[in-house]
């Protein structure tokens, strides 16, 4: 029997909140914050292959991490954007690693489930794309293999992953995730989840 293909979760966590007012990676969501809580969701899927890019608010944030399992990238150029933390976190992807999961550290109803759905439709077509269908877009959570490591190392700007989803074309799997579509940007947000 083939052994299944070996993944690499990366949280992106290293972005300054501004529109939230303060770290918003410290938020509260069901007692616990929205960083802890998506770290512990990636290590429920994928063990101690869990890498935790931060940037802005590194020194606030690393504490929290100490005893997750997780291994801590800081991204330096975190005032670029998204496509730094990409960057930074493939850059750390070890070796033996087939696929990486992109996945978002303010994204708290996606859950350890929703991670395990990505993951059983990428080991069935590990070639491919595996992609978080939400509100009419494609974006992460997201699967790539190792092909796409050198052009998410390659990544720019503020664009993320995403860019590389727009032009996969047939080498894209859909995966309807509509817990996905709710991402905390806003005090407001938090808000709105904590009252549903």
């Amino acid at each position: 029997m083939s052994e299944q293909p070996g993944l690499h979760v990366i949280v992106l966590a290293a972005g300054a909140s501004r529109r939230f007012g303060s770290p918003k990676q410290l938020a509260q969501v069901q007692g616990r914050p929205l960083l802890h809580l998506a770290v512990a969701r990636a290590v429920e899927v994928a063990g101690q292959s869990v890498s935790v890019v931060l940037g802005a608010h590194a020194a606030e944030l690393v504490p929290m991490l100490r005893h997750t399992g997780a291994s801590l990238v800081i991204n330096r150029d975190w005032a670029e954007g998204m496509g730094s933390s990409v960057r930074a976190g493939i850059a750390r992807v070890p070796a033996a690693a087939d696929g990486v999961l992109l996945m978002l550290a303010d994204q708290p109803a996606v859950s350890a489930d929703d991670l395990r759905r990505l993951l059983g439709t990428w080991r069935r077509q590990p070639h491919c794309r595996v992609a978080a269908y939400y509100a009419g877009t494609l974006g992460v959570p997201a699967i790539f293999p190792r092909e796409d490591f050198a052009a998410l190392g390659q990544l720019r700007g503020d664009a993320g992953a995403r860019t590389l989803l727009k032009r996969g074309g047939d080498r894209v799997v859909r995966l309807p995730l509509p817990n996905a579509a709710l991402d905390i940007d806003t005090p407001e947000d938090l808000l709105n989840l904590q009252k549903s």
